[in-house]
Order: C-alpha cells, then sequence, then structure tokens
C-alpha cells in the first residue's frame, strides 16, 4: 500500500512494510522474552514474603486502578480534543463494545474457575455477582479500563507518536477489499498447536497435572478467533510501531502491578487447576498465562479496531462489508430487462 499523504514529487516519509514490520515486532518480543525467561528459570529457591499485618494494603487494588485511569484520562483529554478524528473515535467506541464485554464475561462466568480474590480488605467490598461466587466490583473497572488503555494508547501512538507509519486514507487504501472477512489458516494452525502444547505440558511435564489449562485455552480464543477471520485484512493497515509502543506500555504496568504488589498481597491469585502450570517462581509463581494476557488483549484489540475502522471508512453495511454482497437466495442469477424496442 502506497502511502498517499504527501504531494507528488514531495518526500514520500518512512516506507510502509506491514508484513516486515510485523515481523520486526515480534522478533522484538523474542528478543527479550527468551534471555528474561532463562534468567528467570535460574531461581530454583525465591524464598517467601512475611506480613505479618493482616491488612497490609488497606484499599491497595481499589488504589491501584490509578495505574489505569490516570493514563486514560490523559490520553482521553488528547482524543476528545482531536475534532478531526472522526472515523477513529467512531472505530473506537465500536470496538470498546465489541471487547470489553469479553472482559466481563471473564469474570461473570469464568472469574471465580480461574481467580481467587483473598485480600477482601484491599478492595472496597463492593462486589457483583458472578457464577460460582461474587466478584469485587474492581475487576470490572480493571478490564473496562484496560481494553480502553490499550486502544486509546494505540490510537495516540498512530495518530500522534508514530503518525509517519499509518495510513492517512482508509477509504482509497480499502477499496479493493472484496470483503473483510478472510479466513487466515495460519492463526487457526498455530492456536490449535498452543492449546495443544498446554495440555501437553499440564499433564506430562507440570507438578500439578489436574485440571485442565482452560485460563490459557481461552485467551487463545479471544486472540486467534478474531486474527483466523480478520488478520489477513488487518495487517497492511496495522501501524506496527503503534503496536510495539502500546503493548511494552501495558506490559510494563501489569507486571508491575502483578509481580510487587497483586501476587504479594493477594489482591488476586490465580487457580492452579485451571492453569497449565508453567510458574515463575521469582514472581511469587506468577502463572504464565499473566504474561500472555497482555500480548492477546493488545493483539485482538488492535485487529479488531483496525478492520472496524475499515469498515467506517468503506460506509457499507455490516454484512456487504464483511461478506461481500448479498446472493440471492434462489440462486439464480438476476433477470436481465429487455431492452427496449425502437419505436
Amino acid at each position: 500500500m502506497t502511502n498517499e499523504r504527501f504531494a507528488p514529487g514531495s518526500d514520500p516519509g518512512p516506507p510502509r512494510e506491514p508484513r516486515q514490520a510485523f515481523r520486526v515486532v515480534f522478533a522484538m518480543v523474542g528478543l527479550l522474552v527468551v534471555p528474561a525467561a532463562l534468567t528467570l528459570r535460574t531461581v530454583v529457591d525465591a524464598g517467601g514474603r512475611q506480613v505479618a499485618s493482616p491488612n497490609p494494603t488497606p484499599q491497595g487494588y481499589t488504589w491501584s486502578l490509578l495505574l489505569f485511569l490516570l493514563p486514560l484520562a490523559a490520553l482521553g483529554i488528547w482524543f476528545a480534543r482531536r475534532r478531526d478524528l472522526g472515523l477513529a473515535r467512531r472505530a473506537f467506541w465500536r470496538t470498546l463494545a465489541v471487547l470489553v464485554p469479553l472482559g466481563f464475561g471473564l469474570d461473570v462466568l469464568f472469574g471465580n474457575a480461574f481467580f481467587v480474590f483473598p485480600n477482601h480488605a484491599a478492595t472496597l467490598g463492593l462486589n457483583l455477582p458472578a457464577v460460582g461466587g461474587p466478584i469485587p466490583i474492581e475487576e470490572f473497572v480493571f478490564y473496562a479500563s484496560g481494553f480502553m488503555l490499550v486502544l486509546l494508547s494505540y490510537v495516540w501512538a498512530d495518530e500522534y507518536w508514530l503518525r509517519a507509519y499509518n495510513i492517512p486514507d482508509y477509504g482509497s487504501e480499502a477499496r479493493e477489499l472484496r470483503r473483510l472477512a478472510q479466513f487466515h489458516g495460519w492463526s487457526v494452525s498455530f492456536g490449535v498447536a498452543l492449546v495443544a502444547g498446554a495440555v501437553l505440558y499440564k499433564k506430562v511435564i507440570s507438578p500439578s497435572p489436574e485440571g485442565f489449562p482452560w485460563y490459557f485455552t481461552y485467551l487463545t480464543a479471544i486472540s486467534f478467533a478474531p486474527s483466523a477471520g480478520l488478520f489477513r485484512t488487518a495487517r497492511p493497515f496495522i501501524n506496527w510501531r503503534a503496536f510495539s509502543f502500546t503493548f511494552f506500555l501495558i506490559l510494563l504496568i501489569s507486571l508491575l502491578w502483578e509481580v510487587t504488589l497483586a501476587l504479594p498481597y493477594g489482591w488476586w491469585g490465580y487457580r492452579p487447576a485451571a492453569m497449565m502450570g508453567m510458574t515463575i517462581a521469582a514472581w511469587d509463581g506468577l502463572p504464565v498465562e499473566a504474561v500472555c494476557v497482555w500480548l492477546a488483549v493488545s493483539f485482538t484489540t488492535v485487529i479488531v479496531y483496525e478492520v472496524i475502522k475499515i469498515w467506517q471508512a468503506l460506509g457499507k453495511g455490516a454484512w456487504e462489508a464483511f461478506f461481500g454482497n448479498r446472493r440471492r437466495k434462489s440462486g439464480f442469477p438476476p433477470r436481465r430487462r429487455p431492452a427496449p424496442m425502437a419505436p
């Protein structure tokens, strides 16, 4: 795809190479994850933290939500002032309408199956009903603000910080797309392989083989299901440099949050039977799923946002945009009108 922001004969700016940029982003992730994982695995005796106080962090979980809410407020003010981003604004709200229910559904349907919340004094004490028992209201704020921060940080990087690498005219770039939904077999194969590997690890290698890696399966499903149908369309439009900024920002916040605060002080924890059993001893036995979740969330959020943005730019109905023109139910071609007779 060409960069049409500049007039003929002017400096075209940095070239957009979505396939190469996609590979570079995940190469960066690998170059950080592999040495970090090898180093963390050298810790065989992490010791233990002794907490003498019965309430070591009064309403700590509640106050910690500012780690999401304050950056979100700053980005929200910027976004509200950018009246020129009408297309991004429409796509932003529609994306949240799709994704936030996934986070709420995780809490309502599976929250008590995947997580535990032992330190009730770290919350306001307000709970919402869920399958298996009430869930702290902070969990719902956590997921809603998390999706919003992922999306707004990507929009900010795409439209401002790393704007040179975005697509300025979605309508012209998407003009030749016959439909948005396009099957991506690699996503399906890789997702199935990941789940199979998680099951194999839990049953054969893990020290706790009881149960099933449901949490990892859920994360894989919400990540690779949109990818299986939309990644082929979204990849050329994604600003992969903005994506890398978003992912590393969110990962930094989440690790600071979980490793230093949430797990040590019991704000939340994980049920071993629903995890694959691969933990990080140096980080209070943090399941590897807790690291994977933000890659899954960032990847899914950006794909859904970009595809919805393309759809809005095309100005077509949802069915026509995603699946092409509707076929006649009869299966027969439409009748041709007879040519008018000459007078």
